[in-house]
């Protein structure tokens, strides 16, 4: 795996944490991280990640998660945000993690139902029965 800004290779950048420490990637790690993604020198960008520079010169790349990575990532996050893991959750609290799963495009990803429905600890039929009662309730 590629080695992350936090702890490049020291050939890769003529001066690697003054990257680390650029204003640029200060502002964008925060997002960086609510997606799971990894920053990586730009040296170390491959066609699929994005570079981004700052007065013309390229300050980081940004590698961006597989959509399955993102949504363990997503999960890990919301159970981070309860404080507790989530199949521990009430009925209530973990329909709306389902509403929050669905509108970030959590279903939309291969197996995500059932990735869910694990983290949940309930079952596929219950994540659709949590799926379905949202959309009746707003008349779809």
């Amino acid at each position: 795996m590629t080695d992350s800004v936090d702890h490049p290779p020291t050939a890769a950048a003529d001066n690697t944490s003054a990257t680390a420490d650029h204003p640029l990637v200060s502002a964008v790690k925060p997002l960086v991280d609510a997606m799971g993604a990894e920053l990586l020198v730009p040296e170390q960008a491959q066609p699929d990640d994005v570079v981004l520079a700052w007065e013309g010169r390229d300050v980081i790349a940004v590698r961006l998660p597989q959509l399955s990575d993102s949504l363990d990532h997503i999960l890990a996050a919301m159970e981070r945000r309860h404080g507790m893991p989530l199949a521990d959750l009430d009925r209530k609290a973990k329909q709306g993690v389902v509403r929050t799963l669905e509108a970030r495009g959590a279903f939309s990803v291969r197996h995500g139902v059932e990735t869910v429905a694990g983290a949940l600890g309930v079952s596929r039929f219950t994540v659709y029965n949590y799926l379905n009662r949202e959309h009746s309730a707003k008349g779809e």
